[in-house]
């Protein structure tokens, strides 16, 4: 059995994310096993910023965002020199399996790192949603919460001054916050990578509804698209209409996590926990169709993940 294991939080925070250390952390403890915790992901696993857990460690941090362990970027993770470091850490502190929240390039380092020998389970944490092997990552439903609110907010001053709003979202390069927060907003255009788009039929249709009584509109943009300054002057240039551009940025990382971030947190990082105590590492935990399920971590990083063509397509039809 598992005696020691670890935590960390890798790559861009996500609302959620400390609600999965709580229950890695006090499932862990449950079954009799050390929790160490690691600040600031890999940097913290190679400089041996590591530390000793308890019941009491994760009080308290169920509802808020941000990640208690912090999160950086690891460029030297990249290598086998930042490996080989990370697993001679592992070795000194005892620890033999490590639980790995974050995205795409957290679960490449958790692979290489099973491969010294160190078994790792990868959760998804990001808000983009753009892990393939499962239908969730955790933060996407307090990110969408957070776009939508704010896109409610512009669609005020839209609405006051008969303006178009521009409004970025973040996905990374991916258009499913975009997508969630159009139709949930009800925005009157959405702009993302995976459906071609043309700014000239995107300001007819808009003159087209201007004519019928529509005076002000809100188009999202995905990160992925970006340029939406360039779009705002663009559409103002070819409707006349007055247009505002707005990026949300970072804010959408923030605030405390939502009811179904904290529950699906915790679930995931209860399995990640019971995968550990069986054994088992060198996987990616993931929700489909509702149900717990894992993937080898290689398996998982090849696989592509679909975009809701027909959300996009249901929210073109019903924009008026």
């Amino acid at each position: 059995m598992i005696k020691k294991i670890g935590v960390l939080t890798s790559g861009g925070d996500a609302p959620g994310m400390n609600a999965a250390v709580r229950a890695v952390v006090r499932s862990a403890l449950s079954k009799g096993m050390e929790v160490y915790g690691i600040h600031r992901g890999y940097n913290g696993l190679i400089s041996g910023d590591i530390f000793k857990m308890d019941e009491r460690s994760v009080s308290d941090i169920i509802h808020r965002g941000g990640t208690i362990l912090y999160t950086a970027r690891c460029p030297e993770f990249k290598y086998a020199e930042g490996v080989a470091k990370g697993k001679a850490m592992c070795d000194k502190f005892g620890i033999e399996g490590l639980v790995v929240i974050g995205g795409d390039g957290s679960f490449r380092g958790a692979a290489d790192l099973s491969a010294q020998g160190v078994l790792c389970i990868g959760i998804p944490g990001t808000i983009d949603n753009d892990i393939a092997c499962t239908d969730y990552t955790i933060g996407f439903d307090t990110a969408m919460n957070t776009a939508m609110e704010l896109a409610d907010k512009l669609r005020d001053t839209s609405q006051s001054h008969d303006r178009i709003s521009v409004v970025e979202v973040m996905g990374r390069g991916a258009g499913h916050i975009a997508v969630n927060t159009g139709i949930a907003c009800g925005a009157t255009e959405i702009i993302t990578k995976e459906v071609p788009y043309d700014l000239e039929d995107i300001a007819k249709r808009m003159l087209a509804k201007k004519a019928k009584g529509k005076q002000n509109f809100v188009v999202i943009v995905a990160e992925g698209i970006g340029h939406s300054q360039e779009i705002a002057e663009k559409l103002q240039e070819l409707t006349g209409i007055e247009s505002r551009a707005t990026v949300l940025g970072h804010v959408q990382r923030g605030g405390n996590p939502t009811l179904r971030d904290r529950v699906e947190a915790t679930r995931m990082a209860y399995y990640a926990v019971e995968l550990l105590e069986n054994g088992i590492g060198d996987r990616v935990v993931g929700i489909k169709d509702s149900h717990l399920v894992d993937f080898d971590i290689q398996d998982a990083l090849h696989m592509t993940k679909p975009y809701d063509e027909k959300l996009h397509h249901i929210a073109e039809e019903i924009a008026f």
